[in-house]
């Protein structure tokens, strides 16, 4: 039997279960979309495919009663994680009046809820940083005990809200975790011509905080990272950096085409890297999930995918002249 990981981590068979088919979910709401967008039933879809570790990893690293996430638009199995519904997810695909991300004002991947501390995102990349320490501010401020979470692509980290947040950050000591989730490509300009230093990671040491480059599809990796930088920005030791090597497994977007710029041999290389069945082998190697388990909690997830969808698909849009509600104050 294999090593048994998830336990040196305090991590319960019931936990790490849990954690599976919350990526698993991730991954089959963002099918399910795909499918839709190209029978033309919802207008975009921006994957998480391929990244569901990193995310899932480190929400369950963080307190959900608590702390604050400020997630990017691929982080699907960050918001299930926090709270949100498959039913929710499927809303705001569709842009229908129950979205509670924005009542289907916004294009999916703008998440935003306040009573899962879900904060709101906007559509130009990497403003969820500074807004993250802005959290973490008034959480030093206020003498409140939580702690600000934001990721963000590798692309992200070359804009100037990243390195503005995280020398604000480094320089008052506030307890945000910046979480790179680096998944090879900016839409499609590889890392090799975004990056001069090698990880970026190793951008940490110039805002005085420390580093670490994990494998992003290794979710006991991602845990075990985010909960040592959750514990050290509790104890007032300040932010940390943390860049989570992943893979994505699909275009960019639904209005991409990556096999303009990459070669079948990648794709080939990155599917055989799949967190969602590695974690799977894990999990089966340690006796924590049997065929038959597994058998049940993927017809558990499609059910849901599968009520979510007809759900969301005959819910009501929103009505025409509710179109500038909530632009300006109302009474």
């Amino acid at each position: 039997m294999a090593q048994n990981r998830h336990q040196a981590l305090g991590l319960s068979d019931d936990t790490v279960l849990e954690m599976y088919e919350t990526m698993l979910l991730a991954r089959k709401l963002d099918e399910r979309m795909w499918l839709l967008n190209r029978a033309g039933k919802i207008p975009f879809v921006i994957s998480c495919q391929g990244q569901e570790a990193a995310q899932v990893g480190a929400a369950f690293a963080l307190d959900r009663t608590k702390d604050y996430v400020l997630p990017y638009y691929r982080d699907m199995g960050v918001v299930l994680t926090f709270g949100m519904t498959a039913r929710e997810l499927m809303l705001a695909a569709f842009a229908k009046a129950e979205d509670p991300n924005s009542g289907g004002r916004q294009m999916p991947g703008h998440f935003g809820q306040k009573k899962n501390r879900i904060v709101t995102g906007s559509s130009p990349v990497t403003t969820q940083v500074p807004h993250a320490v802005g959290f973490a501010l008034a959480a030093k401020m206020e003498k409140k005990d939580f702690v600000a979470f934001v990721t963000f692509g590798e692309g992200s980290s070359n804009q100037g809200d990243f390195h503005e947040g995280a020398n604000f950050a480094g320089v008052h000591k506030l307890p945000v975790i910046f979480m790179c989730e680096n998944n090879q490509y900016a839409i499609s300009v590889p890392i090799s011509k975004q990056l001069a230093c090698e990880k970026v990671s190793d951008r940490a040491v110039g805002y005085g905080m420390p580093g670490y480059t994990v494998d992003g599809t290794d979710p006991l990796e991602v845990y075990r990272v985010v909960k040592e930088a959750a514990d050290r920005a509790r104890r007032g030791e300040g932010p940390t950096l943390i860049e989570a090597v992943t893979y994505r497994l699909t275009s960019h977007s639904s209005d991409d085409d990556h096999r303009v710029y990459r070669t079948e041999e990648e794709l080939a290389e990155v599917r055989a890297k799949d967190p969602i069945i590695t974690f799977s082998n894990y999990l089966k190697e340690t006796g924590v999930l049997t065929d038959e388990r597994d058998e049940e909690i993927q017809a558990r997830v499609m059910k849901e995918v599968n009520e979510a969808t007809d759900y969301a698909e005959k819910a009501p849009y929103a009505e025409p002249e509710h179109a500038l509600r909530y632009v300006y104050a109302e009474e």
